[in-house]
């Protein structure tokens, strides 16, 4: 098995010094994908919130890209978060300037110094979401399923070793999620650790992969999930 990425060790979650989960206990290596599971407010935000140190009340071990979660400086996180790519559901581009630029915005902020150097980073991330023609567009002229491709760009930009995606198919046609996806596929393939915020039954069917399921305060690992569960699953949405 490939090294660990991510790690959890006797983790209990707090919010608002209230417990959302408790006895968190598992792994997630590089080349991975991972689905997350469970019911709005059954705690997978702040799962996926505690990887990259934007809940900080918790009790127990966190590792993730080589970072202790649980004694990180605050000097330390934005090191972190270089090494951890984030897709949103609802994409959180800058509408007031191109795709390009809203790379290119990334790339300032994380300390690229060097126009040639970042030009050719954008390009190469656009080209491998298929949308190296769209560099000049602004969001508003993109699709949803292209908008989302953009993000994930933005996500890979300083090579992370783990992709988080927060429902990234829930505003998608059921053809467009199936491409994102494939796409988030391919990017576990070529190494990088991926955890699915999800309630898109269809997709874990194509794409089947480790699924980690957040109930009742606890978050186990499913044994195995066919299409029997279908009416299970999607009752998690309600």
């Amino acid at each position: 098995m490939s090294d660990k990425v991510i790690e959890f060790k006797n983790v209990h979650l707090y919010q608002g010094g209230e417990k959302i989960l408790s006895d968190i206990n598992l792994s997630i290596h590089s080349g991975e994908l991972v689905y997350l599971i469970g019911k709005v407010g059954s705690g997978k935000s702040s799962f996926l919130k505690a990887i990259y140190a934007e809940l900080s009340q918790f009790d127990g071990e966190i590792e993730a890209a080589s970072y202790s979660i649980h004694s990180i400086r605050k000097r330390e996180i934005p090191f972190l978060r270089r090494k951890i790519g984030i897709v949103f559901q609802d994409f959180q581009l800058l509408s007031d300037r191109s795709i390009y630029e809203n790379l290119l915005f990334v790339l300032r902020a994380t300390g690229w110094k060097k126009k040639k150097l970042m030009d050719a980073r954008i390009m190469e991330m656009l080209s491998k979401v298929e949308l190296s023609d769209k560099a000049h567009k602004m969001p508003h002229q993109l699709s949803g399923g292209e908008q989302q491709r953009v993000v994930i760009a933005r996500a890979l930009l300083n090579n992370p070793e783990i992709v988080l995606a927060d429902e990234p198919t829930g505003n998608l046609d059921p053809e467009t999620a199936e491409s994102i996806l494939s796409l988030l596929w391919e990017i576990r393939k070529a190494g990088k650790a991926v955890v699915v915020a999800t309630h898109d039954y269809p997709i874990i069917e194509k794409f089947p992969s480790k699924i980690i399921q957040c109930e009742q305060g606890k978050v186990h690992e499913v044994a195995a999930f066919t299409p029997t569960d279908l009416e299970h699953f999607q009752n998690e949405k309600e």
